[in-house]
């Protein structure tokens, strides 16, 4: 019996696991005769992101979750969202040599609450949860130089899209690529290249950025190949507060004529856990 527990426990070293997660608070109000000028204002913002990584002689398990979720007010617009992501993404690989390897891996992407576009007099209603929701799968090879940077080529990688509101499509005629009246649209003859850059470049500056090219075979034009750039800057100010810049950058024709950006820059309190050695 003692034996096998010894063993149970050793396995758990194979394993390195992080969690950071933050919380940030912005608020300003100013009294009616104010002179300055300036808007009654409240923000919050959270930031949830961990990985869970296995690595035993050749076979490895890579794990990544991300959620990032923020809201506004400001004075008698409502509240509204100022942020808005989940991610996760999962690789098992097996090693080649010290450099390469083969990979399958799993991503997904979708939001948390309904989006809207306030460019006219009401809202308009253009996004929600799994509306839409992109699930990418990847098979190929993978090239790790180092423990920062990554590089994935999968020559076969099938993406679902779902857009699970079928009168979405009553304000978004395009309707995230998915045919009307349908929640799906599969694209199975596809290519995929996915880079990461990670990079701890001392006790107080992160990096964590990623990189995704998806291109349908069938449909290929350069116009059509997707790109999406997602990265997060976190600088400590002291143990337990952070200054974090993230940012997400899309071009995708199925969504839009254009590239999509977003940003957000905030201080607030950020807590870490961690078994590395």
């Amino acid at each position: 019996v003692a034996d096998t527990a010894t063993l149970a426990l050793k396995d758990t070293t194979y394993w390195i696991k992080e969690m950071s997660i933050g919380f940030n608070l912005n608020q300003a109000s100013f009294s009616g005769n104010w002179k300055s000028g300036g808007v009654n204002s409240f923000a919050l913002g959270s930031i949830f992101s961990g990985t869970a990584n296995y690595a035993k002689e050749k076979w490895s398990w890579d794990n990544q979750v991300e959620l990032i979720y923020g809201i506004v007010k400001n004075d008698d617009l409502g509240l509204r969202k100022s942020n808005d992501r989940i991610f996760f993404d999962s690789k098992v690989g097996y090693k080649i040599n010290q450099k390469w390897g083969y990979f399958t891996s799993l991503n997904f992407i979708t939001q948390f609450t309904d989006g809207f576009d306030y460019s006219a007099d009401d809202p308009v209603l253009i996004s929600r949860f799994f509306a839409p929701a992109f699930l990418t799968t990847g098979f190929g090879f993978e090239y790790k130089p180092n423990k920062d940077f990554a590089l994935r080529l999968a020559p076969f990688s099938p993406r679902f899209t779902f857009v699970t509101d079928l009168d979405l499509i009553n304000t978004v005629p395009d309707n995230y690529g998915v045919p009307a009246g349908q929640k799906l649209r599969t694209e199975w003859l596809a290519f995929q290249v996915f880079m990461t850059y990670n990079k701890k470049f001392n006790d107080n500056l992160t990096l964590n950025s990623r990189y995704q090219i998806f291109a349908n075979l069938q449909t290929l034009e350069f116009r059509t190949i997707d790109h999406r750039l997602d990265f997060t800057l976190i600088a400590k100010i002291t143990r337990y507060v952070d200054v974090t810049f993230t940012s997400i950058n899309v071009y995708d024709i199925d969504m839009v004529e254009g590239i999509q950006f977003s940003q957000a820059l905030a201080l607030g309190i950020l807590y870490k856990v961690s078994n590395k050695k």
